[in-house]
């Protein structure tokens, strides 16, 4: 989310999570992984519509090498109620993007989506809903035309009108963290329904034939952080474990989780962190019993949030995060040692006018090249757009 967005506007300010899950092992601290040189081939803008807002963006690859992408489209700024979930498809890494297909847009915001193909073939996508802009709607609704800060006209009623397509305690039910699953390859979707948790960039497969969501319960439960699993692939889930909290840590300042499979069983997740103690930077957590058990948060000096794992053919761990003050863009680093220690950082891209943008998620392809993509206003542009950057990590 954007840091210069009002608390009530941010996702780390929704609510809070309690208790405490056993730890399993915590990483010593070793050697710094070594530091990759990047060879930045190709940044470009890939999205099709630049009167919307796009923002946090997911990026897939399938098996049979087409590339995915979802985000939350169909906006007008940061925080409205216009969010819809939509994703394209590339057929030739990159290339080219097929136009936009909405995959939901219901009668509140729909944000972050988060984008992954099963073991199975299935393809899932998640999202959640939020009611963040009421507060701005509220105050604007107060100001008289011409009074300093009055919204234009159409622009408060182009609000109204979709604030009020359902009362406030249809908008209340709306609040959720979703998910929707497609079998036939994109051609088809289900209805959402609830995956318990939610974190921008969604779950991932397990080696095992699980899938494994690491993410924040937003609106229901005890609103705790943790994993849920699927064993019916991605059908339904089931809370798995908690992840404990650091001694002077508040659980509900932990946000956006990401995991990564290192080897069968070992998983690794990183979490948004916006306690007082390293505050702005990823905090990892392990886990060595399949995401039974998790150790306590520890810092791995990197600040810049929120992060995407990816585990490399090589056997390295990529991970890729925004950077929200200069350079402004997105980094990445690498990790030869399973997580236990991380590279210096390295620049995808460090262009950027301000500090909305990031979120950035990567692939591999099939020649090993990395693929990311992330959201970004940029200089000259109405609204954040959808960036894309082809590079190689020259170790």
């Amino acid at each position: 989310m954007n840091p210069n967005t009002s608390p009530t506007m941010t996702r780390r300010h929704f609510l809070q999570t309690t208790g405490v899950a056993t730890t399993s092992v915590l990483f010593a601290a070793r050697r710094a992984s070594a530091t990759p040189a990047i060879n930045v081939i190709e940044k470009k803008i890939i999205s099709h519509q630049p009167e919307y807002y796009c923002g946090w963006p997911t990026v897939a690859r399938r098996r049979n090498g087409d590339l995915l992408v979802s985000w939350s489209g169909g906006r007008e700024a940061h925080v409205c109620p216009f969010g819809r979930v939509e994703m394209m498809v590339s057929h030739d890494n990159g290339v080219t993007w097929c136009w936009p297909q909405v995959l939901l847009d219901g009668p509140i915001d729909d944000r972050d989506s988060g984008v992954v193909e099963t073991a199975k073939g299935s393809i899932l996508v998640t999202t959640f809903t939020s009611l963040a802009y009421e507060k701005g709607l509220l105050a604007a609704e107060k100001k008289s035309a011409g009074e300093k800060g009055a919204w234009p006209a159409a622009k408060l009623k182009a609000w109204q009108a979709v604030h009020n397509r359902i009362g406030a305690k249809e908008r209340e039910a709306e609040l959720g963290q979703w998910m929707i699953r497609s079998a036939d390859g994109g051609v088809t979707w289900s209805a959402r329904y609830s995956s318990i948790v939610n974190s921008p960039h969604g779950p991932i497969q397990l080696s095992d034939g699980r899938l494994l969501y690491a993410g924040k319960e937003l609106w229901t439960g005890k609103k705790r952080v943790g994993v849920c699993e699927s064993r019916d692939d991605g059908k339904t889930w089931r809370w798995l474990a908690e992840i404990p909290v650091r001694d002077g840590d508040e659980a509900k300042n932990y946000h956006e989780l990401h995991a990564v499979e290192v080897s069968r069983g070992h998983i690794i997740v990183q979490i948004r962190n916006h306690n007082k103690a390293n505050a702005g930077e990823t905090l990892q957590t392990e886990s060595s019993d399949g995401g039974k058990t998790w150790s306590v948060p520890h810092s791995i000096g990197v600040w810049g949030l929120p992060s995407h794992l990816l585990r490399l053919r090589s056997g390295k761990l990529l991970m890729t995060y925004g950077h929200r003050r200069a350079p402004f863009g997105n980094q990445a680093r690498v990790s030869d040692d399973g997580g236990k220690s991380w590279s210096e950082p390295v620049i995808i891209s460090g262009d950027g006018a301000g500090g909305d943008l990031g979120y950035p998620s990567t692939v591999e392809l099939a020649d090993g090249t990395l693929l990311s993509v992330w959201y970004e206003v940029i200089k000259g542009a109405p609204h954040a757009v959808l960036r894309q950057a082809k590079w190689k990590l020259e170790i």
